[in-house]
């Protein structure tokens, strides 16, 4: 059934609840004008902040922005500086989205980050908690391999303490330990798309699990140039496609 949109998009397009972004392409944006690495991610964070905007306009009920991950680490010390650097200043800015009623929840491993950081972290998701235009997923120091590799500690923990029994655990089990299903008592649903800019075809690593009945729009644009109508045509991409998850 085609759901209610905003005017933007055609009469009858089906809307994704769920939206993924590997916002790539910051760094190749900065070189092909002789910028620093830095500067791109300046301006990949205020594409992020638009397009963020844009979705909740349009009626997405949940947006998930890849924005550092468990391998972004391997990145010189510097730029690595930069980005946490940027994501800091990014959390002091982020009220504007609470105002426009948007619940923000931060998915991965917090632990490597800056203690100063997570308190920030825990402070925008907790003034944000009861909001619902839209819940924004910011993946940091997140990896789809490292969140499924957290979930079977944790049921191997409940297993060993006699709270499991081994022969229960189905996909349901596993589901329950994601970070998508650990958001204050909420779980985020499976993505329905998955956008990825900069010309790259893969999935790197980005919500693995989550991602199992996906559909993928990919376009060469690198991200600091992703536009509003960018996001429109991979919304009408996955709209005009057939989803049967695995059926006829």
């Amino acid at each position: 059934m085609a759901q209610k949109t905003n005017a933007a998009l055609p009469p009858g397009t089906k809307l994704p609840v769920h939206v993924g972004v590997i916002m790539d392409g910051n760094g190749r944006w900065a070189k092909k004008r002789g910028l620093p690495r830095k500067i791109g991610h300046r301006e990949g964070a205020q594409t992020f902040r638009t397009i963020t905007r844009h979705a909740k306009n349009l009626g997405v009920k949940f947006f998930t922005v890849y924005a550092f991950s468990t391998e972004n680490w391997k990145r010189p010390a510097d730029e690595v500086e930069a980005i946490m650097d940027l994501f800091e200043k990014y959390l002091d800015e982020v009220r504007d989205f609470i105002e426009e009623n948007i619940r923000i929840c931060f998915i991965g491993d917090r632990s490597m980050l800056r203690e100063g950081l997570q308190k920030k972290m825990r402070s925008v998701e907790e003034d944000s908690r009861d909001f619902s235009a839209m819940t924004l997923l910011i993946a940091i120091n997140y990896g789809g391999r490292d969140e499924i590799a957290h979930a079977a500690k944790a049921i191997a923990q409940k297993a060993i303490s006699g709270e499991i029994n081994a022969d229960e655990i189905t996909v349901d089990t596993v589901e329950k330990y994601l970070y998508t299903s650990d958001l204050d008592g909420d779980t985020a649903p499976p993505v329905d798309l998955i956008i990825r800019p900069s010309g790259e075809q893969r999935l790197s690593n980005f919500m693995i699990w989550q991602a199992a009945y996906a559909e993928f729009y990919y376009t060469n644009i690198l991200w600091p140039d992703f536009r509003p109508e960018d996001l429109e045509k991979a919304i009408i991409a996955y709209s005009d496609r057939n989803r049967r998850f695995g059926g006829v």
